[in-house]
């Protein structure tokens, strides 16, 4: 029997090792690819020739009714910060403990809270002591679904300063919840945050960016955070719910299953395949 290929390709892992995992034989043989952002796609379209552009899809990630249809909470008057993601090199908070120092020699009041763990813990708590961040700041470790959406609700906003990102589901979590985002020029997060519309977007590894924009959340007023908040989550559920876009990839299995002629794909790789 002979298998039809139909990659998803999420990033950013694929695009830093193309070649050696044969990508743009993948997508050659492919009866459809399915990129998770216009971003995504562009970096396909350079790996493939232009006969096969027809064939990649943008099928977003989503979240579901959980942050779709959140219990409501409204923003904290204290100056709370959050950060989600696994504590590692590419998710910035290194460069993070860098800004809040900054934050806290310019006498700002503020508490961050690190929802996540991983390899670079014990570095990340080392900096801490390093810069006397103890009562700015705190580790929960791992977390689940219903403890992140608790530590976004305490927050006023949640920063992710990504070296590297797909499309981040945890901004889409965080919008949906009705908190805006300081992110990162990087990816594919540009395609989920409006700039002063539902958050805040700084070049990646710019400490002195990303203390700046701290300020400015710290500095917006609640009503005009909420405003931006409502706006995110309006977004979300536009383009990120889960029903819709779980239809886009069923309607492209469908339709590939009455289009495609498996004979063109002897050899190809099972379906489906998560590269």
């Amino acid at each position: 029997m002979c298998w039809v290929a139909r990659p998803t390709v999420h990033g950013p892992e694929e695009f830093d090792k193309v070649k050696a995992i044969a990508l743009p034989e993948k997508i050659r043989r492919a009866a459809f690819v399915v990129a998770i952002s216009s971003f995504g796609r562009s970096q396909l379209y350079r790996w493939c020739s232009v006969e096969d552009w027809a064939k990649i899809h943008i099928v977003h990630c989503a979240v579901d009714d959980y942050f779709l249809n959140p219990k409501t909470q409204s923003l904290p008057t204290e100056p709370n910060l959050v950060c989600v993601g696994r504590l590692s090199e590419q998710k910035g908070h290194l460069l993070l403990l860098e800004a809040a120092h900054l934050l806290a020699q310019s006498n700002r009041s503020f508490t961050l809270t690190f929802v996540g763990d991983g390899e670079l813990r014990s570095q990340i708590e080392a900096k801490i002591r390093q810069y006397h961040l103890e009562a700015n700041i705190v580790i929960t470790g791992w977390a689940t679904s219903t403890e992140v959406q608790q530590h976004l609700l305490n927050s006023r906003a949640m920063i992710l300063p990504s070296f590297a990102e797909g499309l981040p589901v945890v901004i889409m979590e965080a919008l949906a919840v009705e908190r805006p985002v300081l992110s990162t020029y990087v990816a594919g997060i540009p395609e989920l945050i409006d700039p002063l519309r539902c958050g805040w977007l700084v070049p990646a590894g710019s400490v002195d960016a990303l203390a700046d924009a701290m300020k400015t959340v710290l500095d917006t007023p609640i009503e005009t955070l909420q405003e931006m908040g409502k706006y995110g989550a309006e977004r979300v559920r536009a383009q990120h719910n889960i029903q819709i876009e779980a239809g886009k990839l069923s309607a492209l299995f469908q339709q590939s299953a009455v289009t495609h002629d498996p004979s063109m794909a002897e050899g190809a790789i099972a379906t489906p395949s998560m590269l």
